[in-house]
């Protein structure tokens, strides 16, 4: 049997559900992972052992009375540092939040309770979930970003310190930490997974993202959070698939829209030859590949969607701002400042021309069962000018409120992960994933970080 920490979440919670593990022996192996961890990687703001164990002999309690609660069932998930959490502190790792303690759960946190997970601790964000680089470190390398603003749940999944996290995305900050760190990274659909209790970047962009290191994993997450909420406005009446159910079931080779234009005229010759090498080996394993175009107003997107962020994250944070402006991080800063210097006539044709965006981009993905392009330029780049790496290949989606997937598909010649972003029509999570779990098992890959440990431990 692997070490505990080694298990995904369906192991995990199949494990739980038979007796052959309890969610004791397995938090407490993720605990001491993140003792041994922890101090080099910087990827947890707050762990409560006492209460983790506690919550895990509850569950255990509960699994041999007959009660298991669902497919969560005694796994431990880690939660980003903006997920209101009650009786727990979140900070969105700012100073202005240092001592918050929410009074209730946030509406995903509630579900992912309900579905029987523990929360392991709440994961390192940049400040507000916004561009200023945070200090966790990427356990590939050390001199690269391991991505923003979810770069703690990331580093924490890709190495074993939890099976799967929540992040959030509001132009690359689910999908794009991911590639950089070699793990699943899913942003479902504008409105699928309700937002109440998540301190917002914007309101029009803001998605619950789910990192995890298979895709069958995110689909059982997000069949735990989809779902109409009346606490959020945004929230969709859409109907939910059962998407574990779906990715369970015989998966057809998918027809493929491979995207050359912008994409790979924007990433280094490695991440396009890559993503080339890519697309015929899904040809070459039954997949209909065609290329297909982006529409002519493609380009457009890129400043409307700048000008709704700023705007929006400047509305947000305009009274915390003026009573404690010194506080917040410099680039943090800015985006605020630029916001409130933003025409309203300017913020309402950017919300215009995201709207023809939304349905250009949804005709398109509707044309084909996925969209396929790299998920990032490059693999992820040095430290060097506090970057933490472009969300451009990700933003149209956001914009476009689109559900996206990253998935890890190699290594670079300089032993980085690289990723490949396949994309789906508005709701069409289930199609999106099943085409990916095929994709993902074509590729045959599970990628581990070089600070993992892999020497035989007891598992008590």
């Amino acid at each position: 049997m692997p070490q505990l920490y080694d298990l995904n979440i369906a192991q995990a919670s199949g494990a739980i559900r038979t007796g052959e593990v309890s969610s004791v022996e397995l938090s407490t192996a993720l605990l001491d992972l993140i003792d041994e961890l922890e101090p080099s990687l910087h990827a947890w703001v707050t762990i409560d052992r006492e209460e983790v164990l506690g919550a895990a002999h509850r569950r255990d309690q509960q699994a041999a009375e007959g009660d298991v609660l669902g497919p969560l069932h005694g796994v431990p998930i880690g939660l980003k540092d903006i997920y209101y959490t009650a009786g727990m502190k979140t900070t969105a790792c700012s100073k202005v939040l240092a001592d918050f303690v929410p009074d209730h759960d946030a509406t995903s946190v509630v579900r992912l309770k309900q579905a029987g997970a523990i929360v392991l601790g709440k994961a390192v964000t940049t400040e507000f979930a916004t561009s200023d680089p945070s200090p966790t470190i990427n356990p590939w390398n050390a001199s690269r970003t391991p991505g923003g603003s979810s770069s703690g749940s990331s580093v924490a999944v890709a190495t074993r310190m939890c099976a799967g996290a929540l992040g959030s995305q509001t132009a690359g900050s689910t999908c794009r930490p991911a590639a950089y760190n070699g793990i699943v990274g899913l942003k479902g659909t504008y409105g699928r997974v309700s937002r109440f209790g998540v301190i917002p970047v914007s309101y029009s962009m803001d998605t619950v993202g789910i990192l995890t290191r298979t895709v069958e994993d995110a689909g059982i997450m997000l069949d735990a959070m989809a779902g109409y909420d009346p606490n959020d406005p945004c929230s969709a009446w859409e109907p939910v698939d059962e998407y574990r159910e779906m990715l369970n079931s015989p998966i057809l080779a998918p027809r493929i829209g491979l995207i050359r234009e912008f994409f790979l005229e924007n990433c280094d010759a490695e991440t396009r030859r890559h993503t080339e090498e890519m697309a015929q080996h899904f040809a070459s394993r039954g997949a209909d590949v065609v290329e297909v175009s982006l529409p002519p107003n493609f380009a457009t997107i890129y400043a409307a969607h700048r000008t709704i962020t700023d705007v929006e994250c400047s509305a947000y944070h305009e009274d915390m701002f003026n009573a404690r402006a010194d506080d917040y991080s410099p680039k943090l800063r800015g985006w605020i400042e630029i916001g409130k210097l933003i025409p309203g006539v300017h913020y309402l044709q950017a919300q215009r021309l995201r709207r023809r965006h939304r349905a250009e981009m949804d005709a398109l993905a509707r044309s084909v069962d996925v969209l396929l392009t790299p998920s990032a330029p490059s693999p992820a780049p040095p430290l060097d000018g506090g970057t933490t790496g472009s969300p451009m290949f990700q933003t149209p989606w956001t914009s476009a409120g689109l559900p996206t997937i990253s998935l890890p598909s190699g290594l670079s010649l300089e032993g980085l992960p690289l990723g490949i972003q396949l994309e789906g029509h508005l709701f069409g999570e289930g199609k999106l994933l099943a085409a990916a779990r095929w994709c993902e098992k074509a590729i045959g890959l599970e990628l581990m970080p070089p600070v993992v440990p892999t020497a035989p431990r007891p598992r008590m």
